[in-house]
């Protein structure tokens, strides 16, 4: 896999719920292709970006597919499946008193006040969550055998009712794996073509409702994820792909087809999670690898903090309302994007979101056939978005369209002028996405001047400098292909799998040896997978890693550790992190260690930020129109420019617009922006006392 990418194609591929983004690196540049999605057949979102790209090189798509040394590919289509309600029929093996976990679930809620708004429904109902006799005791031995006759006809039952997918979820399998795999061999002998989830595979993890829920998710969405998986690799392959297809996981790394195997779960978050790698990649021209990206397309906001190069992690993900235990990188998202509508309730009350527009019909502006008002609309109300085609040619946006939706829809029910409610409208979202960056930045314990906000996305730079104000940012940065963020990162990601164990012990009375012959045996493991990809010694390695409590806590937290299992450093580095989070420490308090992680990566050679020349000659505009900046300036005659124009060394003074191909870029009053050395946005912003 090492050999030829510095002379071949890399091509990454982003699935959202708007447009699919396609970004081609290869010797010539980084070339960007954006076409809208498909809801009904996400591969043809693919398909039309391949085409689109493959013209804007002049060669065919058989050509480019061929010259092509790394394909990665992040889709949405495993949370579609599940947010949608399009998953598999799933039958459940469980054990016999144990039936009714997944409906019990824990019985608390996120939000302790809201006791009203009832849980998403089960996705397994009671007829067929199938108890079968059978007893893991809490050592990990067989107290009570596997009834397989019950066990037979349980499955036969299963098969009788037309079941399409199975989970697996036995007591205290994370122990031991035994009665799992027996009853996996049982579903596979008398269930033929049914997916089987075993849950010790997918989520060895202690807490039955989690490992059954995770399992369940998995069995949901595995037929439809991995059938469209396939079938796009085999397109691919027919139209000249050589490379394996690579995927992008919850864990920001990238992962072939054939590793993915039967566990689409981990793909719950694949296209945010591929932030990781831009931000990566962007942490070299920014100098500073303190960042907090803002991705907002046309449908939700994906906020990711990187301190000192390093992302936040979580094993524990909420998917409309459903636990999901995969290793993840912790992204907050929220519906706030281009095309989250506006209404006004009952009650005379504006709202922004949380439903949108989508692909189809899109933004009223866009002229699908939208009605409602958009976000969108309000920038093309306010004169920051002009008329006229983008994207390449893939929408064509009517002010008029616009000017109409915001008027019946908002200012008429609120007794506003137009521009009085398009602005209301872009408040209240800023309002949002201050929220968002704030979850993962002040209420996790960071320090938001500390860090550089990234507003990328499409809609991103038009929100940055104002979120970055009202966070205290001293800069914010804008990448000129924000607009392809996340499928830029996906090529600038490394392979990754994730390898986790349960191991219940006191940090200072902790069996070393019998650590680390559970860390050789998961190492083993990654590096064999490792080495079948094609990664050797001097582009792999292997990190270790403890999940840490104070005796009694719920919570974990995940600690670095080197080879030495030093105690004394564990605690120091437990203790720093738990000071951060929950803001003090119990000095001399027992610690217990919960599981031991291995992380496997292959490194991939890195993409180079082009170095294009300094200018220095002043940036002029194409034109100047009036645009509404905000509720201090009102209206002004704003200078607009065009991205192609400026170069590294030009210096714009706010207000300004600057269009670019995949965004378009708000400067506010006050405001200097620069073109720094990589050709992308910066402005610095005041120091706030």
């Amino acid at each position: 896999m090492d050999g030829g990418l510095a002379e071949g194609w890399r091509i990454g591929v982003d699935i959202g719920g708007t447009f699919t983004d396609l970004v081609l690196a290869g010797p010539a540049g980084i070339y960007v292709s954006k076409v809208p999605s498909v809801p009904s057949d996400p591969a043809q979102g693919v398909m039309d970006a391949l085409d689109k790209a493959a013209s804007g090189q002049d060669v065919s798509v058989a050509e480019l597919l061929g010259r092509c040394a790394l394909f990665v590919h992040g889709s949405t289509i495993a949370t579609n499946t599940l947010l949608e309600g399009k998953g598999a029929k799933v039958g459940m093996l469980t054990t016999e008193g144990f039936r009714d976990s997944l409906e019990i679930r824990r019985g608390m809620r996120d939000n302790p006040w809201e006791h009203r708004t009832p849980y998403p429904p089960v996705l397994v109902p009671r007829f067929l969550r199938r108890p079968v006799p059978g007893r893991i005791d809490r050592d990990g031995n067989e107290a009570v055998a596997l009834d397989g006759n019950t066990l037979v006809a349980e499955v036969d039952r299963l098969r009788d009712e037309g079941v399409d997918s199975v989970a697996i979820c036995l007591f205290n399998a994370f122990l031991n794996s035994k009665h799992e795999e027996q009853a996996a061999e049982a579903v596979r002998a008398r269930l033929d073509g049914a997916a089987v989830s075993i849950s010790s595979a997918i989520a060895p993890v202690m807490g039955e409702y989690e490992r059954g829920s995770t399992a369940v998710l998995n069995a949901y969405v595995a037929p439809r994820t991995i059938a469209y998986l396939k079938a796009l690799s085999r397109r691919l392959a027919e139209r000249g792909l050589k490379s394996p297809l690579l995927l992008i996981q919850s864990n920001g790394g990238a992962i072939s087809v054939d590793q993915l195997g039967d566990r689409p779960v981990t793909l719950m978050v694949s296209g945010p999670a591929a932030g990781v790698g831009a931000l990566q990649f962007y942490a070299g021209p920014i100098g500073s690898d303190d960042l907090v990206s803002m991705e907002i397309g046309g449908t939700s906001c994906d906020v990711i903090l990187m301190r000192s190069g390093q992302v936040a992690f979580t094993d524990m993900l909420d998917i409309g309302g459903y636990k999901c235990v995969t290793p993840s990188v912790e992204v907050h998202t929220i519906g706030a994007g281009g095309g989250t509508i506006a209404h006004v309730d009952s009650a005379g009350l504006l709202h922004v979101g949380p439903q949108g527009a989508g692909a189809r019909p899109g933004p009223a502006c866009y002229g699908l056939g939208g009605a409602a008002p958009t976000i969108t609309d309000a920038q093309v109300v306010l004169g920051r978005l002009k008329p006229g085609r983008y994207a390449g040619g893939a929408v064509a946006i009517d002010a008029d369209l616009a000017h109409d939706a915001v008027a019946r829809a908002i200012a008429r029910p609120l007794g506003l002028d137009v521009e009085e409610a398009a602005s209301g409208m872009i408040r209240l979202m800023d309002q949002k996405l201050l929220h968002a960056v704030q979850r993962l930045s002040t209420e996790r314990g960071h320090d938001p001047r500390r860090f550089t906000l990234v507003a990328a996305g499409g809609a991103g730079p038009l929100h940055g400098a104002g979120i970055g104000r009202a966070l205290g940012c001293r800069r914010v940065y804008l990448p000129r292909l924000s607009g392809a963020f996340c499928a830029l990162g996906m090529l600038h990601a490394d392979m990754r799998h994730d390898y986790v164990r349960m191991h219940l012990a006191r940090l200072d009375e902790a069996d070393r040896e019998r650590i680390a012959a559970i860390f050789a045996g998961l190492e083993a493991e990654a590096g064999a997978t490792l080495q079948r990809e094609g990664f050797a010694n001097g582009n792999a390695r292997l990190v270790r890693a403890l999940d840490l409590r104070y005796l009694g806590q719920q919570w974990d937290v995940t600690v670095t550790i080197d080879d030495r299992f030093d105690a004394a450093a564990i605690r120091s580095g437990f203790e720093a992190e738990h000071d951060r989070l929950f803001g003090h420490i119990q000095p001399g308090g027992i610690i217990e260690i919960t599981k031991l992680r291995v992380t496997g990566i292959g490194t991939l050679p890195r993409l180079e930020a082009a170095r294009p020349p300094r200018t220095t000659t002043a940036a002029s505009p194409v034109e100047r129109r009036k645009v509404w900046v905000d509720r201090k300036n009102g209206w002004q005659d704003v200078p607009i420019y065009e991205g192609s124009s400026l170069a590294p060394g030009h210096e714009i003074a706010g207000p300004a617009i600057i269009n670019e191909a995949t965004t378009t870029v708000l400067v506010g009053a006050g405001d200097r922006l620069t073109v720094d050395a990589a050709a992308n946005y910066s402005i610095a912003l005041p120091e706030i006392a």
